[in-house]
């Protein structure tokens, strides 16, 4: 492969605002999950952006310690000037005072957009009136950006779903007033807020919504490999697409998608000691930035993951979760 269809791929990818991608693979937002640590294991593996773990506007706005925390930046090594750093910091709320208030605190730190979530499908979320309750109201939804968009130099964003339920289908409607709102660009997840994660994607909404706004669409919805990376592009038309679910455990899929992406030849799935490696490493990223009392639990959930489907897996799964340190979790992945 040479440099030159490399860098005409690189520059192929739209901008989104101020924000210039490397590639169009994004890791997912996911609450519990997409910490600083495990952002930049995806970011070291490839994901052209990383989405933090959603943040409250109003804990924000409060001074809540916990928020903040969800708002670091790991680096390799240390090293700010890496372009492994590209972060995207996802917040939600309703009040688009809050929300603004918040954009502004975040226009002085190191992430490259800014991203509000309207399709979290938690009931407490939801009957808070946050997350995909908003898509009930396109006028708040155009209102929450416009007030950000006036408080920050950042691309602001949004995250939707097709709708609240089946009989209240209006992501187009959604997406046209986001746009109204001048956001930089959309996600939508191919699903109803009722529906959560079942059923399939509804490929056709997401062609919708970006064949009715001009600026830049994110797909979102059950990518799990090459296959149906290519499916969202084909059927959607999409500028980027988003990964959540496939990359629990996973996080060489974006080695893979990048290799298919660039016309180069895709890596092997990973061995075994290559998985084994992974653990350990995140195990002690984890161990460095949390701690080993709140690493050693959090990290089970990890271990599952990219344990899932090999052979002695069930085993393995039950004999961690009966392990009290980082010592024993590390000896247990090795002998694994």
């Amino acid at each position: 492969m040479t440099k030159t269809r490399t860098s005409t791929k690189t520059e192929n990818v739209p901008q989104i605002g101020s924000f210039k991608p490397k590639n169009p693979f994004f890791m997912a937002p996911l609450a519990g999950v997409t910490d600083a640590p495990t952002r930049l294991i995806y970011s070291e593996m490839g994901a052209g952006l990383v989405y933090s773990e959603m943040v409250s506007g109003k804990g924000m706005h409060y001074g809540d310690r916990k928020s903040n925390r969800l708002l670091d930046i790991l680096y390799p090594d240390d090293d700010h000037n890496s372009n492994l750093g590209d972060v995207a910091f996802q917040i939600f709320g309703s009040d688009p005072e809050i929300m603004a208030e918040a954009a502004e605190m975040l226009d002085q730190r190191e992430n490259v957009l800014i991203d509000v979530n309207m399709g979290c499908p938690v009931p407490k979320v939801f009957k808070n009136g946050d997350g995909s309750a908003l898509l009930k109201n396109p006028i708040l939804c155009e209102q929450i950006i416009s007030s950000m968009k006036a408080r920050t130099s950042k691309p602001v964003t949004a995250k939707i779903r097709i709708g609240v339920d089946s009989s209240s289908i209006n992501c187009v409607e959604v997406a046209k007033a986001l746009e109204e709102g001048r956001a930089d660009a959309i996600c939508v997840h191919g699903r109803t807020r009722e529906a959560y994660y079942s059923g399939e994607v509804d490929y056709r909404r997401i062609a919708e919504v970006k064949e009715s706004v001009n600026i830049p669409v994110i797909g979102n919805g059950d990518i799990f490999d090459i296959d149906s990376c290519k499916r969202m592009f084909t059927e959607t038309g999409v500028d980027f697409v988003m990964i959540a679910r496939g990359a629990l455990g996973n996080p060489w899929i974006f080695k893979e998608l990048n290799a298919w992406w660039l016309g180069e030849s895709v890596p092997p799935r990973p061995t075994k000691e290559e998985i084994k490696d992974m653990m350990i490493y995140h195990t002690k990223l984890l161990v460095d930035y949390k701690g080993e009392k709140i690493a050693k639990n959090e990290m089970k959930k990890h271990l599952a993951w990219y344990t899932k489907g090999l052979a002695g897996s069930n085993d393995f799964r039950r004999k961690i979760n009966n392990i009290n340190s980082i010592k024993e979790i590390i000896a247990a992945i090795s002998s694994f």
